[in-house]
């Protein structure tokens, strides 16, 4: 075991980490190893085949779908979100487009707005989560929010816009959204393990999210929807995720020339000291490719770099378990 593979096992169990944590180049594993419990009240143990939510990782699966969709000749990048929302959603801007949307420069108001000081135990869904099971079902809570400023003005992310992209692509492909990413990414990546479950029947194998309270063990349950959308929600394995970046990168979801377009810069994000293409977060200066998310009991990064094949993956059943071994991460593996 090489000096940053001690001290991030150390790293992991000082900060009572809960997740997985894996490093692979190409078809090597450099790193893997699970801790803490995907359940506490029965003390199951994570393992490295747990299933977890990854939050907005979700997006980049979204973005995929849809680029996929554009591929197939039934949507286009200045589709606009009117032309197929029709006189739902009023708020959003005619202007907006679906390249828009996926780059985060709609403008249109977030529903869960990542500019407030909202904390994350907070109760912040205006309808009871479980009414949120289909897509159609997010129109009740995406309605009502006025535009922060006019398409294409700057960056600004926006959890609304990808629920929307998910509206869109269950429209025009004819099928419910969680099934389009099944077939679309999902089958063409490997990733067999990669699913939007219910919170409420939850199967095997699966981490149950926490949130930090203390001396409480308490979940999410009450805190998201009962089954996410484009945005959110996905429940996935770091071996769903070695799948994923090969099968990307070498465009056996969307074409190469689709891959380039989608982890071509669109804007520089300073205070996240990242850059933003369609779907995708991009390190600040180097090619690696970011996936990632955080909500109420997940945290979730992934992070490839095409040219080395070098990729991690941590996730966690907590809400900020990740970050400090992703941080150590990419210090140590991009510096």
């Amino acid at each position: 075991m090489s000096s940053w593979e001690r001290e991030l096992d150390a790293m992991a169990h000082n900060t009572g980490f809960s997740g997985v944590v894996a490093v692979h180049q190409g078809d090597d594993s450099r790193f893997e190893n699970a801790y803490g419990l995907a359940h506490r009240g029965y003390a199951i143990p994570n393992t490295m085949d747990t299933r977890f939510g990854i939050a907005s990782g979700t997006k980049g699966l979204t973005a995929l779908t849809v680029v996929k969709l554009i591929e197939q000749g039934s949507l286009d990048l200045t589709t606009s979100a009117r032309s197929v929302l029709g006189t739902d959603l009023p708020l959003i801007d005619d202007a907006v487009t679906v390249e828009h949307l996926l780059a985060h420069h709609s403008g249109i108001g977030d529903y869960v707005d990542e500019e407030s000081d909202l904390e994350i135990t907070d109760y912040v869904l205006p309808i009871p989560v479980h009414r949120l099971v289909d897509t159609e079902d997010y129109l009740a809570v995406l309605d009502g929010f006025p535009a922060k400023f006019s398409p294409g003005a700057r960056f600004a992310y926006c959890n609304s816009g990808y629920v929307v992209l998910a509206l869109i692509a269950q429209r025009v492909g004819g099928r419910p959204f969680h099934q389009l990413v099944r077939e679309l990414v999902c089958a063409p990546a490997g990733m067999r393990d990669t699913e939007f479950l219910r919170s409420d029947e939850l199967p095997g194998r699966v981490a149950v999210g926490y949130l930090p309270f203390e001396d409480v063990s308490r979940t999410n349950i009450f805190h998201l929807p009962v089954r996410g959308s484009g945005d959110g929600g996905v429940f996935s394995t770091v071996a769903d995720f070695r799948s994923f970046w090969p099968a990307f990168v070498a465009g056996d979801i969307v074409s190469p020339e689709w891959v380039a377009e989608m982890v071509r810069p669109r804007s520089d994000v300073p205070e996240e000291s990242k850059r933003y293409g369609l779907g995708f977060w991009l390190h600040e200066s180097k090619d690696v490719v970011i996936l990632e998310g955080c909500d109420a009991g997940v945290s979730f990064q992934s992070a490839h770099d095409p040219s080395s094949m070098l990729t991690f993956t941590v996730i966690s059943n907590t809400s900020d378990g990740v970050w400090p071994l992703a941080e150590y991460l990419n210090e140590q593996l991009w510096p």
